[in-house]
């Protein structure tokens, strides 16, 4: 197919080309692939979600970068892309999870979520006058309610279809990651375990990595948590060669 003919299926987002791909989908694909990582990992008692914070200026406050998102006492998100196409996910499920309360009277499951929100999503794929969103979201949490509750931890993609996975990462250098998770993951990660986890991979694509630009929380039967920069910094210590000797000179 030469440049020409590709760009008359590039106008739509409901044209399939004739080797059966929507290119919009896969340009929001690379939206995703342009922002700063974010990952998270299933462990026997919960759900780790962590992000980079990218600042575009040392003037800029590392705080006002939200990548992660509380959705629910028992639910939350973290986002990789075009900043505002995942707060407009981001509201859309916390509406959600409002009206499952109201409804039923009980949280709503992270699968139900998710796969209300993929909906939603693959409808900007079929409609015209619309593009796909540019962003990805990993919305982890507890299924269920007291002992019986179950961590689950499912990915949203531009193309409406929801993934389940025990850990995975989004955004840039994600490959690079995802093979780092693959080699550390294992069943028996404690929540605490998967903290230090979370860390130590986002160590791999940014070696001079410091607490103010690692954001991350815990979802568990306690509820959603967030994780303090001395809990980082403590496994930053332990992981980064020279970190302790380079605080002492300070």
């Amino acid at each position: 197919m030469n440049r020409n003919d590709q760009q008359a299926y590039d106008r739509g987002t409901s044209l399939f080309s004739p080797d059966g791909r929507i290119y919009q989908v896969e340009y929001a694909r690379e939206a995703v692939k342009r922002g700063a990582p974010s990952l998270g990992i299933r462990t026997a008692d919960g759900v780790v979600l962590a992000a980079q914070r990218r600042t575009s200026s040392s003037l800029m406050e590392a705080d006002s970068i939200e990548k992660i998102h509380k959705l629910d006492d028992y639910l939350g998100a973290a986002t990789a892309g075009h900043v505002a196409d995942a707060r407009q996910l981001v509201d859309d499920a916390r509406q959600e999870a409002q009206v499952n309360h109201l409804r039923y009277g009980e949280p709503i499951g992270v699968e139900t979520l998710t796969t209300s929100l993929s909906d939603m999503i693959q409808e900007t794929t079929q409609r015209g006058g619309t593009r796909p969103f540019g962003a990805s979201l990993l919305i982890g949490g507890m299924d269920g309610e007291g002992e019986d509750a179950q961590p689950k931890l499912l990915q949203t993609d531009p193309s409406g279809a929801p993934q389940e996975w025990k850990a995975v990462a989004i955004g840039a250098k994600r490959n690079d990651i995802q093979e780092f998770l693959e080699e550390e993951w294992n069943e028996e990660l404690s929540l605490s375990d998967g903290v230090t986890l979370a860390v130590r991979a986002l160590l791999v694509t940014d070696d001079e990595l410091e607490s103010p630009d690692v954001s991350a929380v815990t979802l568990s039967a306690e509820g959603y948590r967030d994780v303090g920069e001395d809990e980082i910094d403590e496994v930053l210590s332990e992981h980064v060669p020279g970190k302790d000797d380079s605080d002492e000179a300070q």
